[in-house]
């Protein structure tokens, strides 16, 4: 398994590293096109989200410099890098991807917005041709395991995510959001979703800031009916008021919270801004929750007085305190990681050892007919059913001559015992001989089934032994051999 993935999260890098490498969905096709153009890489995809950059590859062979790709894509020395960079390979990589499809490694465990993200990013690379026979089996079996996760454990019971946990951090500060005015800036997903969360716990006004203002109205009108803390509802309640770009700031000063998720190439917010912001504020405090990846508010504003910025960093003790809850469930959902993740890896070497088996059984068969052939003259004036049991002898002959090479093919490809298929092949000259019309299009169907491998593509008797031409007796019906 030639696969090669390097990136980095909210775990290896602090966010002035990460929103340096950070792709915006406009320029994400650009960027997989030129991670494909990397000598070696004949797959590959990238994930971008507010928390994670990551470029997973497959490489023909595995010697594609990923960081020099990375350095000279986004501009950045090696030494700004690499102390914050991972790489994995082979199975580690398996055992990555599972996880992050599975939201064990987000920032919030169990958000379900993750899955969605990697599934944009495997569907856009599929579709310039970035995604094909190694990385497809993996991508969808990581996704068949993110959803055996979500249905055999509780780790996805309560709806959390990092919209949640920035709303949860808002009422620490102030304890209660009966009253608040807030703006949203962003009317993505991660702005729905703070929107409805401000609106449960009894937000009395909610300004949506987008801009594009049809997206604003879009979103503001997906509120009615909602409740609120109170029991209340929310739409008779609240003012949920959309807001076009040009009034940003005007109506900024008014909210006692920004939540912004934009995730624009430039700071939205800036310390002049704050500065105005506090003068018609009469020092009232305000807080501002970046969780946009680059950030939307210029760091210098944490200098203005009044003035509160926590980013997406700052979420994590929240999304920490929020993980005691979820302990056990996150420790089933490992274990169904685990038991995936060698499943896999023992199903792609079995496949290894498949061609060796296929050039095996074809070269013996090749030399059975040759013998055939060349005795011919000799077996002329046999019957016709003295002819078959000869057949059938010569078949049961190759049968139990390749049962041995082909067991230990299996347990070499099993054990990734690279050493021994290589004797293998050159002791029986298979890297030479041709692959049969048909050999890799069954490979998939063989995997699971290799208690029949001996019988691919060779059919073999029932019977063991074939009584002599003088004294044969009608043999047997041949027994088609079945495919792995």
């Amino acid at each position: 398994m030639n696969f090669v993935l390097i990136g980095v999260n909210h775990k290896s890098a602090p966010l002035q590293v990460r929103e340096r490498l950070a792709i915006p969905a406009a320029r994400l096709q650009e960027a997989t096109l030129s991670l494909l153009s990397v000598p070696c890489v004949r797959e590959g995809m990238i994930l971008s989200t507010c928390n994670r950059v990551e470029f997973l590859t497959y490489q023909e062979p595995a010697q594609a410099d990923l960081l020099e790709f990375i350095q000279n894509y986004f501009a950045i020395g090696k030494e700004a890098l690499h102390p914050y960079m991972y790489e994995y390979r082979a199975s580690e990589v398996v055992r990555h991807v599972f996880r992050v499809a599975s939201s064990l490694d987000s920032l919030v465990v169990g958000e379900p917005q993750i899955l969605g993200q990697v599934k944009e990013s495997y569907s856009l690379a599929r579709s310039i041709g970035g995604i094909n026979a190694n990385l497809d089996p993996l991508m969808q079996r990581a996704f068949t395991v993110a959803r055996k996760v979500r249905n055999q454990t509780s780790i996805g019971i309560s709806s959390v995510s990092i919209a949640s946990v920035a709303v949860d951090l808002a009422r620490k500060i102030f304890g209660s959001l009966q009253g608040k005015t807030v703006l949203l800036m962003g009317a993505g997903k991660m702005g729905e979703l703070a929107a409805r969360s401000m609106m449960q716990h009894g937000a009395s006004t909610i300004y949506i800031c987008n801009r594009t203002y049809e997206r604003a109205v879009e979103l503001a009108g997906k509120f009615p009916g909602v409740r609120s803390e109170s029991g209340s509802v929310a739409g008779q309640t609240a003012i949920v008021q959309p807001i076009s770009y040009d009034l940003l700031h005007q109506y900024a000063a008014t909210a006692d919270i920004i939540v912004s998720s934009t995730g624009a190439e430039n700071p939205i917010f800036n310390r002049a801004h704050a500065e105005q912001y506090m003068q018609r504020r009469k020092q009232r405090p305000m807080f501002i929750i970046d969780i946009a990846v680059p950030r939307d508010v210029d760091p210098e504003i944490n200098n203005v007085e009044g003035v509160f910025v926590y980013n997406i960093d700052d979420l994590q003790a929240v999304a920490v305190s929020n993980m005691s809850n979820r302990t056990k469930e996150a420790m089933d959902a490992e274990v169904i990681i685990r038991t995936e993740v060698e499943k896999y890896t023992q199903r792609m070497q079995s496949l290894n050892g498949v061609p060796s088996i296929v050039a095996l059984q074809q070269s013996l068969e090749d030399v059975r007919q040759n013998e055939m052939r060349r005795m011919a003259p000799r077996l002329a004036q046999l019957s016709s059913e003295q002819l078959q049991a000869v057949e059938q002898m010569t078949r049961a002959l190759v049968h139990k001559l390749q049962h041995a090479p082909i067991q230990a093919i299996k347990r070499a490809a099993q054990e990734g015992d690279r050493e021994t298929l290589a004797v293998i092949q050159t002791v029986f000259d298979l890297e030479h001989h041709e692959k049969p019309t048909g050999a890799t299009e069954t490979a998939e169907s063989m995997t699971g089934q290799s208690e029949q491998a001996e019988t691919a593509f060779i059919p073999t008797p029932d019977a063991t032994a074939v009584a002599s031409t003088d004294t044969a007796e009608k043999p047997a019906p041949v027994k088609e051999g079945s495919l792995l």
